[in-house]
């Protein structure tokens, strides 16, 4: 038999070692999923950067560009201003006209800004002009010359762009109003700017591909886009994403917005010219902003997962290695019980009939050995009771042995059920003999036990013809020993036992024949 301290400990250290697979797996997919997540989170981290960066650039770029801007209608405003106060003050009449028209000219010449200066008077007709001849249409219907008719102020006015109707050229104009001495409308003074003015200075910016560099008016008209498309000169963009933008935060900002005339996403950063009506706008799209990023994080995403697939690899020929192993050690665990199994059943066949299931006569004779001596020890009294059914031989005769077999079953069934304490034993002698040990039980305990058994026996009513009652019955011999009968050994009880079943059958079966303490 197995030693009986191995094997709880081997289920116990079985029971420690099987999660190893499991935290194994464990392990592999949290360190594939914390080198996922470094990845993603430094690359998260790289990406807001790399925004965070060209927001930087991009406002500090919208920034310069509205500053030249500012100062290239400022020249302009600025020689305006001067010739509305010599128009004022000298008039065109005189000597004073020629000494304007060369100033226009000369101011035109000098100043880079400028693509034209003009003098109109009331109706819209040319009273002064930069250029070598003085056209004869009017310019009533322009946007600039209606504004300062119906607004008497004497601020500056930077009008929707035009196209030049002398040249084609489309052109910004900026214009100041001309009062006669009684504060009437007398006029406007005009300078223009070329719109390609602005197309040189802006393509000296580096945007990167699909970038945009724009110049709008408050209302939303667009002066100037690059990339430059010249259709898209006077548009309404107000509904757009930079004008929303410009409508919610003011006069600078930056955010990642989608173009209403590509479509592209970029990131836009504006500003607002801090005295004129302009806006300007400098964006990069997205993807060029994020390419570099995206090219970095993909080389370092491919290392990754060349790290996660080895660690998968080797993880999983590390799990197989232990379910392996454990399936291996589960099998043994499995030969190891079935051999138990198969030791106790042994001992079973060992110890107990084959016939009735209760213990077998090898059994008793421990049992009788164990018990007589710790009663010769303690002095507790031991009682035997030996039993035999009766005319059993006749019974074969009649019924044949299957059911003498059968007999034999059912009466060391009732013999078995009768016995109420663990430490009692029940077991089959020989043939249709049976015996009961009853350990720390007197003679008149003993002969209740028996007579129990006799009558359970008697209540199984085994039709039995050969028998004067008409069923199977049983004869029992009683013999208790103790420490006042010390010459007694465990052969001398078994002995005194059958001696007082043999007096039972002689005195006409179906009885119970008890013995004293004290010996015969």
């Amino acid at each position: 038999m197995p030693d009986k301290c191995t094997v709880p400990e081997i289920s116990r250290l079985t029971a420690e070692k099987r999660p190893a697979v499991r935290n194994a797996v464990l392990f592999v997919v949290a360190l594939c999923l914390l080198l996922l997540t470094i990845q993603v989170s430094d690359g998260w981290r790289a990406r807001k950067e790399r925004l965070a960066e060209v927001a930087v650039a991009t406002t500090n770029m919208s920034h310069a560009l509205a500053a030249q801007a500012e100062s290239a209608v400022r020249v302009v405003d600025t020689v305006l201003a001067g010739v509305v106060e010599r128009v004022e003050t000298d008039g065109m009449k005189g000597a004073g006209r020629p000494r304007l028209q060369l100033h226009l000219k000369n101011m035109v010449t000098e100043v880079d800004e400028l693509h034209g200066l003009f003098v109109f008077g009331p109706d819209g007709h040319w009273l002064m002009t930069s250029q070598d001849r003085l056209p004869l249409y009017t310019v009533d219907d322009r946007e600039y010359f209606q504004y300062h008719v119906r607004n008497p102020d004497r601020f500056v006015h930077v009008g929707k762009p035009v196209r030049s109707r002398s040249n084609g050229e489309w052109v910004l104009p900026v214009s100041r109003r001309l009062n006669n001495p009684d504060g009437t409308f007398g006029g406007v003074a005009l300078g223009t700017i070329r719109i390609d003015y602005f197309s040189t200075l802006y393509k000296t910016f580096d945007v990167g591909s699909n970038g945009v560099i724009m110049l709008t008016l408050d209302d939303g008209t667009l002066v100037y886009r690059l990339p430059h498309n010249e259709k898209l000169i006077g548009t309404d963009i107000s509904s757009g994403p930079v004008h929303q933008m410009y409508r919610s935060l003011g006069s600078a900002g930056t955010a990642m917005l989608r173009s209403k005339i590509d479509g592209i996403e970029r990131l836009y950063s504006y500003r607002h010219l801090e005295t004129y009506p302009l806006i300007v706008a400098t964006a990069q799209s997205k993807h060029a902003i994020l390419e570099k990023w995206l090219k970095s994080m993909l080389g370092q995403a491919l290392i990754t997962l060349v790290a996660i697939a080895l660690l998968l690899y080797f993880g999983r020929r590390l799990v197989r290695q232990i379910v392996i192993r454990d399936h291996l050690e589960h099998e043994l665990v499995q030969a190891r019980e079935l051999l138990q199994e198969h030791n106790r059943a042994l001992t079973v066949l060992a110890d107990h009939d084959g016939l009735t299931g209760i213990a077998n006569r090898r059994r008793f004779e421990e049992a009788l050995d164990v018990e007589f001596a710790r009663t010769s020890r303690s002095g507790a009294p031991l009682s035997l009771l030996m039993f035999d059914v009766d005319y059993f031989k006749r019974y074969n005769d009649t019924y044949g042995h299957v059911a003498g077999d059968a007999c034999l079953r059912q009466v060391a069934q009732a013999l078995k059920d009768s016995l109420v304490r663990p430490a009692d034993l029940a077991a089959r002698y020989g043939g249709e003999e049976f015996v009961a040990l009853l350990p720390d039980t007197d003679p008149a305990g003993a002969r209740m036990v028996a007579e129990r058994i006799r009558q359970a026996v008697m209540a199984l009513a085994i039709p039995h013809a050969g028998n004067g009652a008409g069923i199977v019955t049983i004869s029992a011999g009683v013999y208790t020993s103790s420490a006042a009968t010390a010459a007694d050994s465990a052969t001398a009880l078994v002995e005194r036992a059958d001696a007082l079943l043999y007096q039972a059958k002689q005195s006409g079966r179906n009885q119970v024949c008890g013995g004293d303490l004290a010996a015969p």
